[in-house]
Order: structure tokens, then sequence, then C-alpha cells
């Protein structure tokens, strides 16, 4: 197979929208930081350690045969689903507003769920480029399908929800382009809408949630209370928004803002203009990821760039229509933008195997 250049436009976009979230989380950030640690660096500086251990990753990934990942990803799944169990032990697994989803290191953490959207990805790339062929036979579907409801069962005893719903969005989507029958697809999404509505109805904080979705004024101060703040940050935004580190919001209106809602900060700095920059770069991300695919024989490979691509794709829908109230809060956090270091890292070294992949591409799309 011949090898071709890796795609600089996808790099560039990637390396851009880091840099801009990484701009963005000190902005979002150091009235809090300030308060709470005395540091009003404390988030970027982090936050830039972590951008600096994605960066050497992604270079590591870009400049190894990609194609040898498939001899390893059982491996990782395992290690990941490992991982996802240690974390429900009591002493293991931290708990960060009601939810135990890490597992400390010293003073910094990991959160198994993220490394678990690569590893269930890697595993559904090397069974559908092996059996792409034979998806249409109902046995294969729920094969693969079941894989990403024990994981979502798993994730939901944390409970996170908002990944939880990411991975199987995810995988759904990738099962679905792999040429299984809509037919299958109906039966499933019938069974999950009840099931769905049993995860809201056990739980009286996602009843609180889509009730202030529906109405937030009803409880402003309550559950309520970000959906309205976040409306109040971008609404002032206007066009051109109040310029870099002017936000209001984040001085203690809209809770955490370097993490879910940062790009209603983003919003009320920069304005409609600086989303659609932000939302067009995260698209030639997409774009040029699709394009990747369609270029590459090795199925699994192909693939592997899509489950990638579309994930990132479904995390970034989902969080910008929490933002400008589209869905109901869900805590699902913003790739390349957000505060977190295992969002971050495992972002970038998602998206380095992108860029890898490129070199491999039969045709020069450009």
């Amino acid at each position: 197979m011949r090898k071709r250049k890796i795609d600089l436009v996808l790099l560039g976009a990637i390396i851009s929208l880091s840099l801009i979230g990484l701009m963005m989380v000190y902005s979002a950030s150091n009235v809090v930081a300030e308060a709470k640690y005395g540091d009003s660096f404390y988030y970027f500086t982090r936050q830039l350690f972590f951008l600096i251990i994605g960066y050497i990753l992604m270079l590591f990934i870009v400049n190894v045969n990609i194609i040898k990942y498939q001899n390893y990803v059982v491996t990782v799944f395992l290690i990941c689903f490992a991982l996802l169990l240690l974390v429900l032990i009591p002493g293991i697994g931290k708990t960060r507003g009601g939810a135990r989803s890490w597992i400390s290191i010293g003073n910094f953490s990991i959160q198994p769920s993220e490394f678990m959207k690569l590893g269930l990805v890697g595993l559904y790339a090397k069974y559908l480029g092996a059996h792409y062929q034979d998806m249409k036979k109902l046995k294969n579907f729920l094969l693969l399908f079941s894989f990403s409801i024990v994981v979502f069962l798993i994730i939901m005893l944390q409970p996170d929800f908002g990944t939880g719903l990411v991975i199987v969005l995810s995988t759904a989507l990738l099962i679905f382009l792999a040429g299984v029958p809509l037919k299958y697809f109906v039966v499933i999404i019938s069974i999950g809408l009840f099931g769905a509505a049993f995860l809201i109805l056990s739980a009286p904080y996602r009843i609180e949630r889509i009730m202030a979705f529906i109405n937030p004024w009803e409880d402003p101060l309550g559950s309520g209370f970000q959906g309205i703040q976040s409306l109040f940050a971008i609404t002032p935004g206007g066009l051109f928004g109040h310029g870099f580190n002017q936000s209001m919001q984040k001085h203690f209106f809209l809770p955490e803002p370097q993490n879910d809602f940062i790009f209603a900060i983003l919003l009320e700095e920069f304005g409609l203009i600086g989303g659609i920059v932000v939302l067009f770069l995260y698209f030639l991300i997409f774009y040029r990821s699709i394009l990747i695919a369609l270029a590459i024989e090795d199925d699994f490979l192909k693939f592997l760039v899509l489950g990638i691509a579309i994930s990132l794709a479904v995390q970034v829908g989902i969080n910008v229509s929490v933002v400008i109230g589209l869905l109901p809060v869900t805590g699902i956090t913003l790739p390349l933008f957000s505060y977190g270091g295992s969002s971050l890292i495992l972002t970038l070294f998602s998206l380095g195997i992108i860029v890898s992949a490129s070199k491999y591409r039969n045709y020069d799309y450009n």
C-alpha cells in the first residue's frame, strides 16, 4: 500500500481548535480558579499540561503503522472494560457531581468511560472489517449491539447517562453504515425509547432535567438554572460578542463554565461569528475524516476512522444542542474545548489515529 503525506488541513483544524479551546478554558475559568484556588491560571496550566501530552501522543500515533493497531484492539478493549469496572469499587472510584466516574492517580484523575469510547470503536472496526458483508444477518447485529448495551449499563451504574448515550448512538450509527437493515434499528429504537423512559422515571434528577428543559422558568434557581444562565450568556453576545475575557456569566452565574457550558462563554465573548468559526472547524475535521475513510482500502482502518469521526460528531452535536437549549442538560463535554485531561488526551489521540490513517488513502482527494 502506497503511503501519502498526512492530511495537513485536518491536522491544522485539530491544532486550531485545541488552541482556541485552551484560550477559552482560561477565559471561562479564571474567575472561579482565583476564588477557589487563589490562582487564576489553575485550570489553564493543567489544561496546557494535558494538551502537551495529547500532542506528544498524537505525534507518536501519526508516525506508526496504524493498521497494526487491529492486532491489539481486543486487549485495549479488555483493559478499558476492566477500568470501567474498577471505577465502581468504593475507594478506587472517585465521586464528582454525584457520579463515581474517575480513578485518582496522585493529583490527577482519569475517566475510564472516555477511554472506552475508543476501545469499543476499535473492537467494532475489527469485527466489521472482517464481517461487514454478513451484517445483514440478525445474529451479527445483535452481537455487536449487545456490546454497546452492556457498556452502557455499566456506565449507568456510575451513573453517567451523557457518556453512555454518546457511546450507544455512535456505535449504532457505525453499525448502520456497515449495512445493517433498517428494520433491525426500528425494533431496537422502540425498545430503547421504553428503556430511556424507564431510566428517566427511575431517577428524580433526570425527571427534573426534562421538566427544566420543557419549562426552565418553573424552577429558575434549581433544575432550570443552568439552562437559563446559558441562554443569558448567549443572547447578549450578539454577532461579535463582548470580547475575550469579558464574559459576565463566568462570574459565578453559570456553574462550572469551563466544562460542559464552555461553548456558551465562547458565544458570549465572540458572538455568533465566533461560534460559526468553531463549528466550521469541527465540521472540517468531520468532513476530512469522512473523505479519508472513503479513500482507504483497508476495511479495518475505514471503520476505525468512521467510528472516531461519528463519535466526535455526536458528542459535539449533543453538547452544542444542550448549550443553546435544544436538548436537556446531559453533562457531556465539548471535545478539544472543555476542561478535562481524559477527554482532551483521548480526543487528540483518537484524531491522531485519523491523521495517521490519512497516509494510507489510495487516492488524493485534494
